[in-house]
């Protein structure tokens, strides 16, 4: 009896501490039934899921930028320019036009001019070539705590629009590199972050973004130098890239550089574009393995023609050579404009494929290619031996 009267008093108690969750729940808000019966279809739940979601999110962000920042440089410049003088200005009655010829003078300019990132503790910095396409002037590297390094040394591939600084590796420098993601594992809708200094001015600048397209071509400046290159298998991004960006990471959610910011379409908004970073990846083993970079050269401008391109004007799916190069191993062999590059080794050109730029990374400097191509309706095959690139 004992036990059935304690059974009862304890579920009478548990039906009114329901009863007293429920009433105030519903006349207070208190909402103490929430954690365990969910209302679905509830705004107010729906509500505080996303804001879950955002508080997440803003989290990747800030943690990713605290990480990487530190790695994260700005490339800057020092020329000497020609410099008019405006007081120099003057009426001169006895002069044939009235006026005397100003003053001309030179004078040193300094100016921030692109991004990087460290890679090495000793001392190396990914950019792009055309941010340090003046092999005249002097650069250096200023990091995020504003040290400023002189470049000792600058290993260019104007193939890939790619740069490898050399810095001093001072006693208690303290260079952070970052991580190397795998540009292959890319997916479209992909979250990313770009970090950079914005129009040459703006350091440590941080955007958000998704990989909006892959595998696509391109023509490339930065807007300071005036210099352009052709680009095939680059990353499109949404994340705002200015002017200055050039040469800044783009990273993932885990803080992995997965590419290097190169270029922005004048004229539309939302749209920049990135060199994936398998491409560097092979340079820096290259040179671990070596102590230089060697890239291997063909010397053609190109534009690759897609198959429904191809089914429409009757000619093959490649690389369509609208350049060669003067005394490059393409213009020796016998490679024309108009030739329409088919295959190399045996591996077909196709755009899905990244192309002929793709192929070319993966060899030697030195080693002999056989290379089919179509011309004037035929198919010849030429064998070609690839040279280093020159800067």
């Amino acid at each position: 009896m004992k036990k059935f009267l304690l059974g009862a008093a304890t579920g009478f108690v548990f039906l009114v501490a329901i009863l007293g969750g429920a009433i105030s729940d519903r006349l207070w808000g208190y909402q103490p039934l929430d954690k365990w019966f969910p209302r679905s279809g509830s705004t107010e739940s729906s509500f505080h899921s996303n804001n879950i979601r955002v508080v997440n999110e803003e989290n990747v962000v800030i943690e990713v930028v605290e990480q990487v920042t530190p790695s994260v440089v700005t490339v800057g410049i020092k020329t000497r320019q020609r410099i008019i003088d405006p007081g120099s200005f003057s009426f001169d009655p006895f002069d044939f036009f009235g006026f005397r010829q100003p003053t001309v003078q030179e004078k040193e300019v300094e100016q921030d001019i692109g991004s990087g990132f460290i890679v090495s503790a000793e001392g190396l910095v990914v950019t792009n070539k055309h941010v340090v396409a003046d092999i005249e002037a002097e650069y250096k590297v200023i990091t995020a705590d504003d040290r400023e390094y002189p470049v000792e040394k600058i290993y260019r591939d104007p193939i890939n629009d790619l740069a490898i600084l050399k810095i001093s590796a001072l006693d208690g420098m303290n260079l952070q590199p970052v991580d190397l993601g795998d540009s292959e594992a890319l997916k479209v809708g992909q979250f990313v972050i770009a970090i950079g200094t914005a129009l040459g001015e703006f350091r440590s600048t941080v955007t958000t973004g998704v990989i909006s397209g892959l595998g696509r071509g391109i023509q490339a400046g930065n807007g300071f130098s005036g210099q352009v290159e052709s680009l095939d298998n680059v990353i499109q991004t949404d994340a705002a890239i200015n002017p200055g960006n050039s040469g800044g990471p783009l990273l993932n959610s885990v803080g992995e550089v997965i590419a290097v910011n190169v270029a922005t379409t004048q004229g539309a908004e939302n749209i920049g574009f990135a060199i994936p970073i398998n491409i560097v990846r092979q340079s820096l083993e290259e040179f671990e393995e070596t102590g230089s970079f060697s890239r291997a050269f063909l010397g053609v401008r190109y534009k690759m023609i897609d198959q429904r391109t191809a089914i429409l004007n009757e000619v093959p799916e490649g690389a369509y050579v609208v350049e060669v190069i003067a005394d490059s191993p393409a213009d020796k062999s016998g490679i024309q404009e108009g030739d329409i590059l088919i295959a190399i080794d045996g591996q077909v050109l196709k755009q899905a494929e990244a192309g002929l730029i793709e192929i070319i990374n993966h060899k030697k400097a030195g080693e002999e290619v056989k290379i089919e191509l179509w011309r004037d309706g035929e198919t010849r095959e030429l064998k070609i031996r690839l040279e280093e690139i020159g800067e």
